[in-house]
């Protein structure tokens, strides 16, 4: 699987389900998926476009979706990580903010990653990043923030009532903050250069944030867990979920650290 098989499954859902965007999908539940979230109609639809997309490469592959679960392709062979809808409640909701995320991990681990695609389904805004050679937007070569500045600090709450006493001093530190509903589209903005750090204190899932822990390591940013541990030897799966801390740079990221944990 490569980029260009991403980016054209990425036309596909952003024909199909972008046709609607800025409208709120129907917001009752069809199901619960892998993941162990709710399942939503626009959750089902983009999976189904994502996995017949993939299918049709006809390559040994294990797919690992959030509503799916586990399914190997011809034998099996590199995991494609798939968040169908990282955003599934702004979307019921109509908020426009949500995508699609990607990721195709060579081995068991996120050092293993070596694809990320993330496809905003209000824009049709496409990122992505190949381990080695670079994070891109539309195209174009993207780098995280050079400085040392924390101008706006986006984060992500499953629990506000705890989770938000975490963070108080991280985020009182930023000019502005953001929380806006999707972890992989937070961290794409991220290595775009448009959010100095993104904090997840709850346990974040492999679907959310693979596609942009490669991007965000590509474009020249740091990603750990909340404690500064490295997450490259982590196993990736349906199962892992773990907190998060990315930032623009190595500066960046050691502030924010003792900010949080000092």
């Amino acid at each position: 699987m490569k980029i260009g098989d991403m980016r054209v499954i990425g036309g596909r859902l952003f024909a199909e389900l972008g046709a609607t965007r800025l409208r709120p999908f129907s917001s009752e539940a069809i199901g619960k998926g892998a993941g162990g979230d709710k399942t939503y109609g626009i959750d089902k639809a983009a999976e189904d476009i994502v996995i017949a997309g993939i299918e049709a490469l006809k390559e040994p592959l294990r797919i690992v979706s959030e509503e799916l679960g586990v399914r190997d392709l011809l034998g099996g062979g590199p995991q494609v990580l798939i968040d169908p809808i990282d955003g599934s409640r702004n979307a019921v909701n109509g908020i426009p903010f949500y995508c699609t995320s990607i990721a195709v991990c060579e081995g068991g681990t996120f050092g293993d990653i070596a694809l990320g695609y993330v496809i905003n389904l209000l824009t049709g805004d496409e990122f992505w990043a190949e381990k080695g050679k670079g994070a891109f937007f539309n195209g174009e070569r993207i780098s995280s923030q050079a400085d040392n500045i924390f101008y706006l600090a986006a984060y992500e709450t499953q629990v506000p009532g705890g989770d938000l006493p975490k963070i108080v001093r991280l985020m009182s530190e930023a000019r502005k903050t953001r929380c806006w509903g999707s972890t992989a589209l937070d961290l794409a903005l991220l290595a775009y250069g448009a959010v100095s750090v993104f904090i997840a204190p709850s346990a974040s899932r492999s679907f959310d944030f693979a596609a942009g822990y490669l991007l965000v390591k590509e474009s020249g940013g740091v990603i750990t867990d909340t404690s500064g541990n490295s997450l490259d030897d982590k196993a990736a799966g349906l199962h892992t979920r773990t907190p998060l801390l990315a930032s623009g740079n190595r500066n960046l990221h050691e502030a924010a650290l003792k900010l949080l944990n000092g």
